[in-house]
């Protein structure tokens, strides 16, 4: 009872990035710029793809959630930093740093079961074009993705609750600029033994086995390519994947850098840089993936903005 009453009202601080006053501006205004741009970008994808009927599609359905997990991913850590980068005060309670770390680990592994789940569409998309529609009807679809959020859902909460047991009691500086579970683990003056064994069996297979979906998936993708005939198909085959790809070397490259390099190479500074394309550069990125490399998507989103513009231009003469 006591250890709860003394955790409940414990502040982590998070270092964050500079110690130098004069940088704070240019930090507030480089995240919150990014930050903008990715909540605009990824609401415009959810908007393009709802009000097209053409991309009522499970690729396009896979889309939308991961725009919106990249919402999610990239508002739980980036608002908080900015607060503390703007009040100078670096504190973050401890219920707080809690509901951060739930988030951060729901929205990330989320991204991760995504991308594998897209993978096995475009796999299923080119390698049995004539029984797509029959392997990805909507039922299956829709269990993908409420099964994706389920797990996530789940093993976050899994993580979270593991840290509550624990105890803190100094020193209360986490070298990051969010509530991140390795350090975290690092400051518990408490035996850290079960967390560190979930930590390596469960999250890294949740991590590791939709990455093996994704490279067994475009192995096969490779093959059916390679059976193509014609050249032109071969590069239409391709191009429906070259988004994905792209998306996927970005995610994994990043988060690979973050959390699989040898503990003797770790760097508080280079931990924080990684963390930074991880968590706020690849979702802000995405839009601009899926939106400048896919014609219909392309399409889709001209036609939204033409509709927001008329709508605006309406309403500016409604009220004069």
């Amino acid at each position: 009872m006591d250890r709860r009453n003394h955790t409940s009202f414990y502040e982590f601080l998070l270092l964050g990035f500079s110690e130098i006053p004069e940088q704070r501006p240019l930090l507030l205004g480089l995240f919150l710029a990014m930050y903008m741009v990715t909540v605009v970008g990824n609401l415009l994808i959810i908007l393009a793809i709802s009000s097209d009927l053409q991309l009522h599609t499970p690729m396009y359905l896979f889309l939308a959630n991961l725009s919106f997990s990249d919402i999610g991913f990239i508002s739980t850590i980036v608002p908080k930093m900015l607060d503390n980068i703007s009040s100078g005060i670096k504190l973050i309670s401890y219920l707080g740093c809690l509901t951060q770390l739930y988030f951060f680990g729901l929205f990330a592994d989320l991204d991760n079961f995504l991308l594998a789940v897209m993978a096995l569409d475009r796999y299923v998309a080119i390698s049995h074009p004539l029984h797509y529609t029959t392997i990805m009807n909507s039922q299956r679809c829709v269990l993908l993705v409420a099964g994706s959020w389920v797990i996530t859902a789940f093993h976050a909460l899994v993580h979270t609750l593991l840290v509550t047991r624990l105890s803190f009691c100094g020193p209360n500086i986490i070298p990051h600029f969010f509530c991140d579970l390795v350090p975290l683990l690092k400051l518990a003056c408490s035996s850290t033994y079960i967390n560190d064994l979930v930590l390596t069996f469960v999250a890294g297979s949740l991590l590791i086995g939709p990455f093996v979906c994704i490279l067994t998936s475009y192995f096969y993708i490779a093959l059916a390519i390679l059976r193509i005939d014609s050249l032109k198909g071969k590069r239409k085959a391709f191009s429906n994947c070259t988004s994905h790809l792209s998306v996927v070397s970005l995610f994994y490259s990043t988060a690979i850098g973050v959390y699989l390099c040898p503990p003797s190479t770790y760097s508080g500074g280079k931990d924080r840089v990684f963390s930074v394309m991880y968590t706020v550069v690849t979702p802000m990125l995405n839009p601009f993936i899926y939106s400048l490399r896919n014609r219909d998507m392309k399409g889709a989103l001209e036609k939204l903005l033409r509709r927001i513009l008329k709508l605006f231009l309406r309403t500016c003469k409604t009220l004069d």
